[in-house]
């Protein structure tokens, strides 16, 4: 930074000037280096000592929060959000009532004049914790003439040895509850149900076709209902192994994915809801491929496939292995992104998002046409600058103030677009983000932000569009929640029951459904709430998530 810096050179107030801010930036840059030395020489003389059989340095909380950890905190909920004024609902309209008991005065401390008006009534909430074992007797006939015994049914719902209630509660209990096999165990033979815990896993991972084609139908009306969705990833594990878990959602509902890996070919899985992958060959082919700059001779290779026919991956793999045996990894993944981006855009069999509202991850960029960056996490990155210098604290929080000040305007503009706030909301951004300061982490940083102008503003054009990411960071935080607590499923068919029943739990909670009666209706075979797929259509047509994106 002072490679061309002379002393002599000062010879004006502006010289001078400029050589305190670089002074300045050089404490900065020093401040910061100083403290990943201090952390990385702790680090190492705590693995030292624990080589040497002893402990490290122990990691003592603070009684409160201090100034240093203050700076920390990189959420942006009190900058972003607008105070609102809070009413308390009354509950008492929304209470089922199951019952009802009248009360008497005792006659004997009523005087004779007394004379009866009306009931008061007051609502008491309670509920009652009690088994219900059956003792089925069923007919049983037997026909000599056609040597056959007729054996009566059980109802609807009852398989084996336990009923649809426990098989709803314990569903209930431990995805919609969050709580473990062992304490649901627990809650049942308090209650005088005995049953095992090898029953109780097989209610909850095994057989359950019918709930994953649920599954499967929420996810489908889930990306009809809408142009545009939320996604995000979180780290799980199965088997001990590190995963990671896809979060997909909406207004409308939330869905879950756990995965392998989490490159960009995954994402168009689970965007297809994993059905067999296809590659394609034409323009848009090319044109991503340009984009990553494959070679000519390469390209030209790729021009003697068959063009604009989806091919199965037997089919273009066969045909990379011919004609380009000697195609490097990083190439032939290039290839397999761009062939399997344009398959996914052609075909017509699944429905096609337009936009991903989402952070700046590698895997989410030219999957969809249009890409909305999560003005959170842009925030974030300012939030997460830690000026040691007072004079560059304040040119932050500035800067800050203005950044928020401007994401109110676009949160404005949602509620009333028009084509003079469109186009002024542009020019602000440039302006904003043009600022230099002499701060130099945060002019780098503005830098930055001001390159995604494109992803950060897609809010003009499509105003229902959110202007962050945060439900999908919620439902991510539910999977954390679920990991934390029973760690992760051991077998596939366990993965696939946490995504299922995290996507019904989440998704009946968005649309107002009960999840414990909704599973209960499954279990029991009585049918009679509508699917959650039916509702998310019906919320579709009422709403309209997509007013944007129809022709004018």
């Amino acid at each position: 930074m002072l490679e061309h810096f002379d002393p002599n050179s000062i010879q004006d107030i502006a010289g001078a000037r400029q050589a305190i801010v670089m002074l300045l930036n050089l404490v900065e840059e020093l401040k910061q280096e100083n403290e990943q030395l201090r952390e990385e020489n702790q680090k190492l003389r705590d693995e030292n000592q624990r080589l040497k059989g002893e402990q490290g340095k122990p990691k003592i909380k603070a009684n409160r929060r201090s100034k240093k950890k203050a700076t920390r905190d990189h959420s942006s909920e009190r900058e972003r959000r607008q105070p609102k004024r809070r009413q308390k609902r009354s509950k008492a309209s929304t209470i089922q009532i199951d019952r009802e008991k009248v009360l008497e005065v005792n006659p004997e401390q009523l005087p004779a004049d007394a004379e009866f008006k009306e009931y008061a009534a007051v609502v008491v909430q309670d509920i009652k914790v009690e088994t219900d074992n059956i003792r089925f007797l069923k007919e049983k006939y037997h026909s000599l003439s056609e040597h056959k015994t007729y054996l009566a049914e059980l109802p609807a719902g009852y398989q084996g040895e336990f009923g649809p209630g426990i098989k709803s509660l314990a569903i209930t209990l431990y995805f919609g509850a969050n709580m473990t096999e062992p304490k649901i165990l627990e809650f049942f033979h308090n209650v005088g149900t005995q049953i095992s815990a090898g029953k109780l896993s097989n209610f909850l991972i095994k057989d359950q076709a019918d709930f994953h084609a649920e599954k499967d139908a929420i996810y489908t009306a889930g990306l009809r209902s809408s142009p545009w969705q939320h996604i995000d990833d979180t780290g799980t594990r199965v088997n001990g192994q590190n995963q990671h878990c896809q979060i997909l959602c909406n207004p409308f509902y939330t869905a879950y994915f756990t995965t392998e890996k989490k490159d960009r070919l995954t994402i168009l899985d689970v965007l297809r809801n994993f059905q067999e992958r296809t590659y394609q060959l034409n323009a848009e082919t090319y044109q991503l491929l340009q984009t990553f700059r494959l070679p000519v001779k390469v390209v030209r290779q790729l021009q003697s496939f068959p063009q604009d026919t989806a091919l199965s991956e037997a089919e273009f793999l066969g045909l990379l292995e011919t004609h380009l045996p000697d195609l490097g990894p990083v190439q032939r993944r290039r290839m397999l992104e761009a062939a399997g981006v344009a398959a996914y855009h052609a075909q017509s069999e699944f429905p096609v998002v337009q936009l991903l509202v989402c952070d700046d991850a590698r895997q989410f960029k030219w999957v969809t046409d249009d890409l909305a960056l999560c003005w959170i996490h842009e925030g974030r990155h300012f939030k997460k600058l830690t000026p040691y210098v007072p004079y560059h604290r304040q040119l932050l929080e500035t800067f800050q103030d203005r950044f928020w000040d401007y994401y109110k305007q676009l949160r404005a503009y949602q509620t009333n677009p028009s084509p003079e706030a469109q186009q002024q909301l542009a020019l602000q951004f440039d302006e904003l983000f043009s600022t230099v300061t002499d701060y130099e982490a945060l002019d780098e940083r503005i830098v930055k932000t001001k390159a995604k102008k494109d992803s950060l503003l897609q809010v003009l054009d499509h105003p229902e569009i959110p202007l962050h990411n945060n439900p999908a960071e919620l439902g991510a935080r539910q999977r954390v929640r679920k990991r934390k607590i029973s760690f992760g499923p051991r077998t596939t068919d366990g993965a696939n029951a946490w995504d299922t029943f995290m996507t019904l739990s989440a998704t009946a909670k968005k649309l107002g459904v009960s999840f414990y009666a909704y599973i209960y209706d499954r279990v029991s075979r009585a049918y009679q709430m509508p699917s959650l797929a039916e509702l998310i259509s019906q919320q579709a047509q009422a709403h309209q998530l997509g007013a944007s994106w129809e022709p004018p």
